[in-house]
């Protein structure tokens, strides 16, 4: 996937006014829209413009799309990294991703994702309950073992009286249950939007990703570990402690276990009901051969056993 320069596209810099872009949009709109322009790759370029309007004249989709652009030029290899919205908080009214789809695959791979709001009318007093807001947190693995309170803070975007967009930063305590697992939604109620004609404000949905953990990796509830083991664990059978974010447990290695073996022991990955389990794949790490006893040990097992493991064993 390449870059998009949605500046570029709109032909106005990067600090533009909210003014700034509309009036770039209305002038491009004007010649390219396909039913009075004779450009032959009219229709081409007005989706592409109305791609990069719909995302610099949204406070919100362009303060995400400034914070992720700041170090891409347009046409350059593209991937958004892995939770790069995380900490911005999004209004409720987002695009489906029916309608990102009408856009490019860099959009929709950004901006495709539901929300919506509620609206009612009663004795003729038109009420409107705030929107419910979204955001995405990051959180250490091992607040799903034990829980914790986290002061989460979260970026919202602002236009000024100049219609420039500032960030805005709120700062929340949350509590964090124990057993969360990636992906879940914590609601807060009423931190959302206000309401309009005395109708409730909206929620504020928080949604869960794991920070990247040097050890841990989650899916679902249960926990993915590599364990390195000892030649000798490996052959002849071990039992061994494995540190875990909640208690250690003891883990029985089979004899003759090889690189690569998967263990499970379940009930024993993240709390829940039920509980995940805990997967581990086996390392078997040698010692190094750096002392003059170690060799003498590794040369004794080069005599002694007589092993090739390249050779191909015999049916």
């Amino acid at each position: 996937m390449r870059f998009k320069d949605y500046y570029q596209t709109l032909g106005v810099p990067r600090d533009a006014s909210a003014d700034d872009i509309k009036k770039a949009f209305r002038k491009l709109a004007r010649k390219y829209h396909p039913d009075v322009s004779k450009e032959p790759d009219a229709e081409t370029r007005m989706k592409e413009v109305n791609e990069a309007h719909a995302v610099l004249s949204d406070p919100e989709k362009r303060a995400a799309y400034d914070r992720l652009g700041r170090d891409y030029r347009p046409g350059q290899d593209f991937q958004p990294p892995p939770d790069w919205d995380a900490g911005f908080e999004f209004s409720g009214h987002g695009f489906s991703p029916g309608e990102a789809a009408e856009f490019s695959d860099f959009f929709a791979e950004l901006f495709g994702r539901v929300g919506g709001a509620g609206f009612r009318a009663s004795g003729g007093h038109y009420q409107a309950r705030g929107e419910d807001h979204h955001a995405k947190v990051l959180l250490d693995i091992e607040d799903a073992f034990h829980g914790a309170e986290r002061r989460v803070s979260l970026q919202s975007p602002r236009v000024d009286a100049r219609g420039h967009v500032r960030l805005e930063t709120r700062t929340l305590n949350v509590r964090i249950p124990r057993g969360v697992r990636e992906g879940q939604v914590i609601r807060l109620a009423g931190q959302g939007a206000p309401g309009q004609g005395g109708a409730p404000a909206g929620d504020l949905m928080l949604e869960i990703r794991f920070k990247p953990h040097p050890r841990y990796r989650a899916s679902g509830r249960d926990l993915h570990l590599t364990l390195p083991v000892a030649p000798w664990e490996a052959a002849l059978g071990a039992v061994v402690e494995v540190e875990l974010p909640g208690t250690p447990v003891k883990v029985r290695i089979p004899e003759g276990a090889q690189s690569g073996r998967q263990l499970r022991v379940r009930g024993k990955g993240i709390p829940g009901d039920p509980p995940g389990d805990l997967l581990l794949e086996l390392s078997v790490v040698l010692p190094p051969a750096d002392t003059a006893n170690a060799r003498r040990l590794y040369e004794t097992m080069a005599r002694e056993l007589a092993f090739d493991p390249r050779r191909t064993p015999k049916e």
